[in-house]
C-alpha cells in the first residue's frame, strides 16, 4: 500500500469534532504556522494532512484563538493571507477572500460559511452577517479554503469557504471557565465543560458577552451555546451538536465626512441611534459513520433554523425587515480504496428549505411608502451528487479529480399585491415606488463544478501543487425577489468562475513556508444596473500572491509572516447603479492590493509569554469609478499571558496600541459621500480563567 493512503481517508473523517487535534502539540508558535505534516484539516468531509490537498487551506487552531480571545471574529480572521475582513458595528461584518470585501443583497453567496461541514444558512438565504452565528469564541478550530470549493463544500463556495469546527471532545474530563473585561462596560463569561465515560463524551460550551459599544447609542449582548456527544462504538460513530445563539444588538450607522475618522470630537457620533439587530439561530446535526469491509460511510442529517430582525438604516425611510427560514438536509459519503494507488469518495447531499421575508416602513414618503414593501414566502429544494478520485501515480506524484452536480428550486409566493405599488395597490407619485414585487413563480438552476489537481512531492519536505477550478454560485432568492423600480423578473443566471492555482510549501527547520498563486475570472457576475434593475452580464479578474510563513527565531521566540498582493479589476463595460463612466479594467473598489498580519511570539519563561502583532491594511478605492479612496493603516496590537502552576492563567491585551486613527471599513456613496466604520482608539481587556 502506497504511504500516502497508509491511514485511509475517509476513516479519519469528523476526528475534529469528536477529539483529535488540529495541530501538534507544540503550542502557539508552531500551530500558526500551517506547516506541511502538522495541520490537519477537513476540506473534504475528512481529516487530511495538508500536504495531501492541492488547494490553499489554512487552518486557525484552539491555541491561536484562545490567544486572540476575539471579541469580533474579524481579529482572527485578517490573519490569514488573501482574506479581507471589515467589521461593521457591533458584531456585524463584510468580508472578501480572493476578492474584495463584497456588498450587496446577494454578495455573501459568493463564500460559503459552515460549522463542522454545514453550512450556516440554508441554499439561497445567505446573509452578510452570518458568521456571527457561529461560534467561534470556543471552536476547536477554524479552517479557511481559499479560492473555489464548491466540488465538496457545495453552493457558495465561488471565492472560499470558512468552516467552524465545533469544540472538541477529547482528553481528559474537564472545565474551563474564564472572564474577560474590557472598556466601554465590555464584559464575557465563557465556560466549557466535558466529561469521557467508556464509550461516550458529553460537553456543554458556552459564552455570553455583553458590551455598552464604542459610538453613542450602540452596544450588544450576545449568547452562544455548543452541546456535543459523542459515542464511539468500534464500527458505529456518532457525533451529535447542538448549536444556538442569540445577539440584541443596538447598530451604529457610518460616520460620514472625508476623513471623519481623524476628527477626534466626531469619532462616537451615531446617526442611526435608533438602528438595531435582533438575530436568533439554532443548529442540530448528527453525523452517524461505521466502516466495511472496503471502506467506510457517513451519514448527516441536520436541522436549521434563523429569525432576523433589523432597522435598515442604511437606505431611505429605514424600512424594517423580518426574515428567516428553516432547513432540513442529509449530507452522505461513502469512500475506498479501489486499488493500491485510487481512492475514491462519493456521496449525495440534499436539502429542503422554507424562507420568508418581509419588509416595512412607518412615516412613507414619495417613491417609499407607507406599509409592507415586500412579504414573500421562498420554498428552496436542492439536490447535489459528487464524487472525489484521488490517484497516486507515483511515489512523488498525486492527482485528484472532482465533480458536482447540483440542482436548486425555488418556489416564490408573493403575499401582496404584484407589481410597483404601494401595500393598498395605490401607486407612488412622479417615477412611481422604489420597489417592485414580481408574481408567484418558479425558477431553477442546474449547474456542474469541475476541478482536477496535482500534487508532487520533491521530499518529505517540500512539494509542489497545482489545481484547476471551475465552480459557481446561484442567486440568492433576494436578487430574484426582491426587485426594485419598474422590474417585474429578474432573469439571472449563476455567477461562474474559472480558477488556476499553484503553490510551493516546504519546510525546512527554522522556516516553513508556502507560496501561492492564483488566477480567477467571473462571468455572469449579477449587479443593479442603472435602472436598478438586478442584471446578469458583469465580469471580474482576480489575480494574486500569497504568502506565509513562520521563522525560529531562537528556541522561545518566532516570526510568523502573513501577505498578499492582489489585484481585482472589472473586465467587462458595465455601468452598475451611480456610476456614469464604463468600467472595464478599473480597480473594484474596497480592493487593498497588500495586506499582511506579522506576528512576533516571544515565550519568555514557563509560565509568561508575549505576542506582538503588526496588521498592515494597503489603500484602496472605495468607489466604482476610481475617484475616491481610503489611504491604508498599520495597527500593532500587543497580547501577554501568564499561567500558573494550579491551572488558573490571566491574560491582557491592548488593541491598536499605538491610538492610530483608522477605519475598519471606508467606502463612499453617491448619497452621503465619504464614509467610515470608525477604527476603536487604544483598549485594554483582561481575561483570568482556571481549568478543573
Amino acid at each position: 500500500m502506497n504511504t500516502r493512503f497508509r491511514h485511509h481517508p475517509i476513516q479519519l473523517a469528523i476526528r475534529l469534532v469528536t477529539g483529535g487535534l488540529l495541530a501538534s502539540s507544540a503550542g502557539v508558535v508552531l500551530a500558526q504556522g500551517n506547516i506541511l505534516e502538522t495541520i490537519l484539516v477537513t476540506s473534504d468531509r475528512q481529516e487530511t494532512a495538508l500536504q495531501d490537498i492541492p488547494a490553499s487551506i489554512y487552518a486557525l487552531d484552539a491555541n491561536l484563538l484562545d490567544t486572540f480571545k476575539h471579541v469580533h471574529i474579524g481579529e482572527v480572521l485578517n490573519t490569514v493571507p488573501g482574506v479581507v475582513f471589515n467589521r461593521g458595528n457591533g458584531q456585524e461584518s463584510l468580508m472578501g477572500i480572493r476578492s474584495p470585501v463584497l456588498t450587496g443583497a446577494g454578495s455573501c453567496g459568493a463564500f460559503q460559511t459552515a460549522q463542522d461541514g454545514i453550512p450556516l444558512r440554508g441554499s439561497g438565504f445567505c446573509n452578510v452577517n452570518q458568521l456571527f452565528e457561529a461560534n467561534s469564541e470556543q471552536a476547536g478550530a477554524i479552517e479557511i479554503m481559499r479560492g473555489p470549493g464548491s466540488v465538496l463544500f457545495g453552493v457558495n463556495a465561488l471565492y472560499g469557504a470558512i468552516n467552524v469546527i465545533s469544540p472538541t471532545l477529547a482528553g481528559e474530563s474537564g472545565t474551563e471557565i474564564s472572564i474577560d473585561a474590557g472598556p466601554h462596560e465590555y464584559g464575557r463569561v465563557n465556560i466549557g465543560t466535558h466529561s469521557v465515560s467508556g464509550e461516550h463524551a458529553f460537553g456543554v460550551w458556552f459564552n455570553g458577552a455583553s458590551d455598552g459599544g464604542y459610538k453613542d447609542d450602540s452596544g450588544f449582548d450576545q449568547q452562544k451555546v455548543n452541546v456535543g456527544h459523542r459515542y464511539d462504538g468500534g464500527n458505529i460513530r456518532i457525533s451529535t451538536v447542538f448549536a444556538a445563539t442569540n445577539l440584541n444588538q443596538e447598530t451604529a450607522g457610518y460616520l460620514e465626512g472625508f476623513e471623519a475618522y481623524k476628527d477626534e470630537s466626531r469619532k462616537r457620533e451615531n446617526g442611526n441611534p435608533e438602528a438595531f439587530r435582533d438575530a436568533k439561530s439554532i443548529r442540530l446535526h448528527s453525523r452517524i459513520e461505521g466502516d466495511t469491509e472496503n471502506g467506510t460511510w457517513m451519514l448527516t442529517p441536520y436541522y436549521r433554523n434563523t429569525d432576523m430582525t433589523f432597522l435598515m438604516h442604511f437606505l431611505p425611510g429605514t424600512p424594517l425587515e423580518e426574515n428567516g427560514h428553516h432547513s432540513v438536509g442529509l449530507q452522505s459519503m461513502y469512500g475506498f480504496d479501489a486499488s493500491e494507488t485510487l481512492n475514491v469518495t462519493f456521496g449525495l447531499d440534499m436539502e429542503s428549505t422554507q424562507g420568508f421575508l418581509k419588509q416595512t416602513q412607518d412615516g412613507g414618503f414619495g417613491p417609499f411608502p407607507t406599509g409592507k414593501q415586500y412579504d414573500f414566502e421562498v420554498d428552496a429544494t436542492m439536490w447535489s451528487p459528487y464524487a472525489l478520485l484521488k490517484f497516486q501515480m507515483s511515489e512523488q506524484d498525486q492527482v485528484s479529480l472532482a465533480l458536482r452536480y447540483e440542482f436548486l428550486e425555488y418556489e416564490y409566493d408573493n403575499l401582496m399585491i404584484n407589481g410597483n405599488t404601494a401595500e393598498s395597490g395605490r401607486p407612488c407619485p412622479g417615477a412611481g415606488c422604489r420597489y417592485s414585487r414580481p408574481a408567484d413563480r418558479s425558477d431553477d438552476f442546474d449547474n456542474i463544478t469541475a476541478q482536477i489537481g496535482w500534487i508532487h512531492d520533491f521530499d518529505a519536505d517540500s512539494q509542489f501543487y497545482a489545481n484547476a477550478a471551475f465552480a459557481f454560485r446561484a442567486p440568492q432568492a433576494t436578487e430574484l425577489y426582491r426587485l426594485q423600480a419598474n422590474q417585474t423578473v429578474a432573469d439571472l443566471d449563476s455567477e461562474k468562475v474559472d480558477s488556476f492555482e499553484v503553490g510551493y510549501r516546504a519546510n525546512h527547520g527554522i522556516a516553513s513556508y508556502t507560496v501561492s498563486a492564483y488566477y480567477m475570472k467571473l462571468e455572469d457576475v449579477i449587479f443593479q444596473d442603472s435602472s436598478r434593475n438586478n442584471v446578469s452580464g458583469g465580469e471580474t479578474a482576480h489575480r494574486g500572491l500569497e504568502f506565509n510563513s513562520l521563522f525560529a527565531l531562537a528556541d522561545t521566540l518566532s516570526l510568523n509572516v502573513v501577505a498578499s498582493y492582489a489585484r481585482h479589476t472589472y473586465e467587462s463595460n458595465i455601468a452598475p447603479l451611480g456610476v456614469t463612466v464604463l468600467l472595464d479594467g478599473k480597480d473594484m473598489d474596497t480592493a487593498p492590493k497588500l495586506v499582511g498580519n506579522v506576528q512576533l511570539n516571544w515565550q519568555v519563561n514557563a509560565r509568561n509569554s508575549l505576542n506582538l502583532e503588526w496588521v498592515h491594511m494597503d489603500d484602496y478605492y472605495t468607489d466604482e469609478q476610481n475617484l475616491h479612496s481610503y489611504e491604508g493603516h498599520d495597527v500593532f496590537n500587543l497580547r501577554y499571558r501568564y499561567d500558573s502552576a494550579d491551572d488558573w492563567y490571566f491574560a491582557a491585551r491592548v488593541t491598536n496600541l499605538f491610538d492610530t486613527d483608522y477605519a475598519e471599513r471606508a467606502d463612499y456613496s453617491g448619497f452621503g459621500g465619504d464614509r467610515y466604520f470608525v477604527g476603536e482608539p487604544a483598549q485594554v481587556f483582561f481575561t483570568v480563567g482556571g481549568r478543573f
